[in-house]
């Protein structure tokens, strides 16, 4: 007779199952037992410089792979990655977080056990708000369903879930009779079947209509099917920030990135003046709105998402979005006649300045835009690393991490580790801020361990260069790194000094070569430059400042 598996055992299996094969976090006595298990494991363990660094991992992990885990000890580490975990709620990113904790027979009489903060449940309470589901494995009896029912939740809101695992029930058997098997939800039909004749009327009424696409098509794995509904239908699609990669953006029917007053003119009259806007998975966040200068009338609206459906102004309970997306898919939509409509800018031939030009925001990212291939991911970080990045030209689908609405610096650096070891065919580009680099940009020396090879360039503007453009004062500045020098602290990797356009051209040439590691481009930009779209981000928000006080 085969006996149980223990919960730590189950545990492994059932994250193996849902594809996850790797983990990061840091150790500590708590976990040890636990990390001990995954070293057992066919899972790889990926242990960081600090947890927050783990956090980010796993979520740029997560939004490449489906689902991502950080495992960490109790209350010093659980704690520390809270900001990463917020920001993958706000974003909808799967991320399992896998804490220690002191065993039961340790708690007896309440001891001030190190690491406690309050009580024994402050850390879960914690988690409890920034999380989509929660449980402390205390019981063998029902961890088993516990551990399916929170992975389940993960998976079917993608959304982070916390599970802590008391240092003494890690080695535990459970009770495999209390598994919870074959998990499955649907649409009501009556409900589903009124809202697609609602949709495809209006669709197949519109003269202009106009699809806008963002990031639960990525979260939900429905990229094909947005393509197949452009294909079929001829309606034009643009994305949002937080969504730009969703569709290969040299696909003839992409208009761009739409963003209110903040992206390009043409991609918002034509979104805006639109009689029907078909919005997919979409967050009406205020930078995926361009501070709320974006002007989408709900009475020529569609909107679905994993949580709501409206249709102008009615909306339907218990429709999936999965359902409604493929329904539209099958259903007797028209076929639009081609319009005249807006493209993205091909990237600009660059050619190197003459007598050694000073770089810019915008001749840094037309070299960029040269630079990548079908081979890249491009990974930004806050800021004009992320603004300057909306139009970049990315070749293929997903291949566009950023923050967009949570935006917490120090996300790019590890969230990149995460997503070249979810796709280790894709070549990770790097878009960070000097301030945001200092936060988290040490995981370098877990992209050096990796054996990773990405391509890390630090906008160097000398402080917080969002802050400046919205109020400044010295507060805006931070210490000046020589960052092109860490490779040789390292002792791996390639560094570059860039202030001139020959100096970018040529570092950037060279890096493309360079794949056995990491390369790093230190370049320097004057501390107000900024990129077009982040200068009227700068000027709403101060607007709004101003008006406050």
């Amino acid at each position: 007779m085969n006996r149980a598996p223990s919960i730590g055992e189950y545990l492994i299996q059932r994250l193996q199952a849902h594809g996850v094969r790797h983990v990061f976090g840091i150790p500590g006595d708590y976990v040890l037992g636990f990390y001990d298990q995954l070293q057992k494991s066919p899972i790889q363990t990926v242990v960081t410089c600090d947890e927050q660094g783990a956090g980010f991992a796993a979520d740029g992990y997560a939004r490449v792979n489906g689902l991502g885990v950080v495992c960490v000890t109790y209350c010093v580490g659980g704690l520390k990655v809270v900001n990463p975990i917020a920001g993958a709620f706000a974003e909808k990113s799967p991320v399992v977080v896998i804490s220690g904790a002191p065993g039961l027979y340790e708690r007896e009489k309440n001891p001030l056990l190190h690491h406690k903060v309050r009580d024994f449940n402050t850390q879960l309470r914690v988690f409890e708000q920034i999380t989509v589901a929660s449980a402390a494995l205390e019981d063998p009896d029902t961890a088993f369903a516990e551990i399916d029912r929170v992975l389940h939740t993960a998976v079917r809101y993608k959304r982070p879930v916390y599970l802590e695992l008391p240092r003494d029930m890690a080695t535990l058997p459970g009770r495999p009779d209390h598994r919870i098997r074959d998990l499955h939800e649907a649409s009501d039909p009556h409900a589903l079947a009124e809202a697609l004749n609602e949709a495809t009327m209006l669709l197949n009424r519109a003269r202009r209509p106009v699809i806008l696409a963002d990031v639960e098509l990525h979260r939900f794995g429905m990229q094909d099917d947005l393509i197949k509904i452009v294909e079929k239908t001829g309606i034009p699609v643009a994305a949002t920030i937080l969504g730009k990669s969703v569709v290969a953006e040299q696909h003839p029917q992409y208009l761009g990135v739409y963003e209110g007053a903040m992206g390009r003119d043409d991609v918002r009259e034509y979104v805006e003046s639109s009689d029907c806007v078909l919005l997919l998975g979409a967050f009406m966040t205020d930078i995926n709105l361009g501070v709320f200068t974006a002007k989408l009338d709900p009475a020529k609206s569609i909107s679905a998402t994993s949580e709501r459906l409206a249709i102008r102004y009615h909306t339907f309970e218990n429709v999936r979005f999965q359902d409604f997306v493929r329904g539209l898919l099958s259903s007797d939509l028209r076929r639009h006649e081609p319009a005249p409509h807006p493209h993205p800018p091909q990237p600009a031939e660059f050619q190197p300045g003459r007598g050694g030009e000073k770089v810019t925001i915008t001749r840094l990212f037309e070299r960029v835009n040269r630079f990548l291939d079908d081979g890249n991911i491009v990974v930004a970080d806050v800021g004009n690393a992320l603004f300057g990045a909306s139009d970049l030209l990315i070749r293929h689908r997903t291949e566009f991490l950023g923050p967009a609405y949570y935006a917490s610096m120090g996300f790019a650096v590890p969230a990149a580790l995460g997503a070249q070891m979810a796709r280790p065919d894709l070549r990770p580009v790097v878009l960070v801020g000097d301030g945001a680099f200092q936060m988290t940009g040490m995981e370098i020396s877990t992209i050096v361990r990796a054996g990773l090879n990405p391509v890390i360039i630090v906008l160097n503007n000398f402080g917080y260069g969002t802050e400046r453009h919205i109020h400044d004062g010295p507060f805006n500045d931070v210490l000046h790194w020589n960052y092109h020098k860490l490779p040789e602290f390292l002792g791996r990797g390639r560094g570059f000094l860039v202030e001139t356009e020959e100096q970018l051209d040529a570092a950037l040439d060279d890096a493309a070569k360079h794949t056995e590691s990491y390369c790093l481009l230190d370049v320097h930009l004057a501390p107000m430059d900024k990129s077009a779209a982040l200068g009227r981000l700068a000027e709403r928000l101060a607007e709004r400042l101003g008006r406050k006080r």
